[in-house]
């Protein structure tokens, strides 16, 4: 095994829809990673990694756990029809996986111009992955006097695993009361009945969302943006808050919001 791999065992493995699924795992005590980053992923099969190769067969995949939680937490789409996820899909509890030891991502609060009151995350069904990381994150509640989650999928299930992983953090005995003061969740559908539906683009161009929350247009003297999901989304959301004065963040440079551009 190549060092700068980790070997992980699979504690637990949840399946939310047909597609969607979640699953957390052991966590080597050397393994860092900052909120919003992602890593390389693969399995073991029979006692030995899946391989492409000579290489380790991987997946770049957002970690969606906290930085200080003794695990790690992934969540995936097998809509993506790979090998590698498929496998994962099909996994158990006990089954082991591999974890690239040096995790990257544009989607780091440190890449964002600072000075800020609100913080929107805007994703689409496994892109929420990352953002869930940041809103495990104390340093965003200290940063942002607001954190909007805004979460678009097709139908209903589709949302559970955010419905749960905000419910959880809501109760956190740590910081649960800051997260119920500042974090908003605005989950909507596409395809199903329920109280909130429509793309995001469409949320924003008729201010819906912004009324919806009491809350001015995005402006980019108070607000941020992090954007990761179905590119089309991401394009759509970009050109409009572009128009807005908003400039993208990245490694070399702030911005006023930020693109998952690698995964």
């Amino acid at each position: 095994m190549a060092t700068n791999f980790y070997t992980e065992t699979v504690t637990s493995v949840r399946h939310w829809t047909d597609t969607l699924f979640s699953f957390t795992t052991t966590r080597n005590p050397g393994f860092r990673f900052l909120s919003g980053q992602f890593t390389p992923l693969g399995i073991v099969v029979d006692g030995h990694p899946l391989v492409q190769g000579e290489q380790p067969l991987t997946k770049r995949a957002s970690l969606c756990s906290a930085v200080h939680e003794e695990h790690l937490e992934f969540f995936l789409n097998k809509a993506e029809s790979d090998e590698l996820t498929e496998t994962l899909h099909a996994m158990q509890e006990g089954a082991q996986v591999i974890v690239g030891g040096k995790p990257t991502g544009a989607l780091t609060l440190n890449n964002l111009l600072p000075g800020a009151k609100q913080l929107y995350l805007f994703a689409t069904t496994s892109g929420v992955a990352p953002l869930l990381s940041v809103i495990k994150d104390i340093d965003t509640y200290e940063f942002y006097d607001y954190i909007v989650l805004v979460h678009c999928a097709r139908k209903l299930p589709e949302l559970s695993f955010t419905e749960a992983s905000v419910a959880n953090l809501q109760n956190d005995d740590y910081f649960g009361e800051e997260v119920l003061k500042k974090l908003f969740f605005y989950p909507t559908v596409t395809r199903d009945s329920f109280h909130t539906t429509g793309r995001i683009t469409t949320l924003l161009e008729a201010g819906k969302l912004e009324m919806d929350l009491g809350m001015p247009p995005l402006d980019i003297e108070t607000d941020r943006v992090i954007l990761c999901g179905n590119p089309d989304m991401v394009a759509d959301v970009r050109k409009l808050i572009e128009a807005r004065g908003f400039t993208e963040g990245n490694h070399a440079h702030q911005g006023h919001y930020l693109v998952e551009s690698a995964l």
